[in-house]
């Protein structure tokens, strides 16, 4: 699947009048946010349609999303002005975003899947956009979920293994990072239309070292 099948294929799904995973933030994020407490500038990567931009905007963040998605922008907007906070949402390729290194202080991937190769250069990126002491919160589903998709598909998630997450990928992938936490745990999700049931993720907070 090329970039334009990948962004025609998120256009129909976030074109409908539903929120696909729905109008509030996701759980894990909501808690990061809670326990970590960043100030600043927070990047949010393959954003969707807003909702957890949305909630880092509501704590006082100053929010950044990237997505490869124009619905997902309209849609992320609307919810922006339903919660009369303001986000700044860029639509195309962030590695050819004009985002200066060291820029943000904190990171928000949820539920970004991408092939091997594209992830690794995605990540890395990530990892220069953030300030040294900057932080990273990740969750994904994990090469265990398959199972639970088979069982209940409205749980989501990739069905191909290979795009999905072990502990092991982010520890490679934030090698030069501070492992604040990192888990794999059976979790209940009630996300829009679209992450609905009982499923396995991977959950990572790291913060970048200074040198």
């Amino acid at each position: 699947m090329n970039t334009k099948d990948i962004q025609e294929m998120w256009d129909k799904r976030y074109a409908q009048p539903e929120y696909a995973y729905g109008t509030e933030p996701n759980a894990f994020f909501k808690t990061a946010l809670a326990t970590n407490k960043p100030k600043g500038k927070i990047l949010m990567f393959a954003e969707g349609e807003g909702r957890n931009a949305v909630y880092a905007a509501e704590q006082g963040l100053q929010v950044t999303a990237v997505d490869i998605s124009q619905e997902a922008k309209r849609k992320a907007l609307q919810l922006a002005h339903k919660k009369n906070v303001s986000i700044d949402y860029l639509v195309g390729d962030i590695f050819k975003m004009d985002l200066p290194k060291n820029s943000f202080d904190a990171a928000g991937l949820i539920f970004a899947h991408f092939p091997p190769g594209m992830r690794e250069n995605i990540q890395k990126k990530i990892s220069e956009l953030l300030k040294p002491n900057g932080i990273a919160i990740i969750e994904a589903f994990s090469k265990n979920n398959l199972p639970y998709r088979e069982k209940n598909p409205n749980i989501g998630g990739p069905q191909n293994i290979e795009f999905l997450y072990t502990t092991e990928i982010l520890l490679k992938d934030f090698k030069d990072f501070k492992t604040l936490l990192l888990e794999e745990k059976e979790t209940e999700l009630n996300e829009g239309l679209y992450h609905v049931g009982k499923g396995m993720v991977v959950r990572y907070i790291g913060q970048k070292t200074e040198n």
